[in-house]
């Protein structure tokens, strides 16, 4: 192999090792909640996706489609919701009602 070959296999390998013809990332629906209190757990589809307070900055990405949506909270009743999420960013706004003491 020449050294003109050689250099031009290395780049190849180089070049599909970093990516050269990557896949497009699938259109995704992303859940942003505002939540009170921020301290509530958030599921979807019964998988925790994280607290409010990350996701009003963070929004959890999932397929678009139906899914069910759990807000739950020490010291409030809990909260499902199903949701048919766009493509594109949706903003759950939440205030959690507390439990009598």
């Amino acid at each position: 192999m020449s050294v003109r070959n050689a250099v031009l296999f290395a780049l190849t390998l180089v070049v599909t090792a970093c990516g050269g013809a990557q896949k497009a990332k699938p259109p995704a629906a992303e859940l942003r909640a505002l939540v009170e209190p921020a301290t509530a757990n958030v599921q979807i589809d019964e998988h925790f996706v994280g607290s409010a307070r990350v996701l009003a900055v963070r929004p959890a990405r999932v397929a678009p489609g139906k899914h069910r949506v759990t807000v739950e909270a020490e010291g409030y009743f809990p909260h499902d919701v199903e949701l048919d999420l766009p493509v594109g960013v949706t903003t759950l706004d939440l205030k959690l009602r507390a439990v009598p003491r």
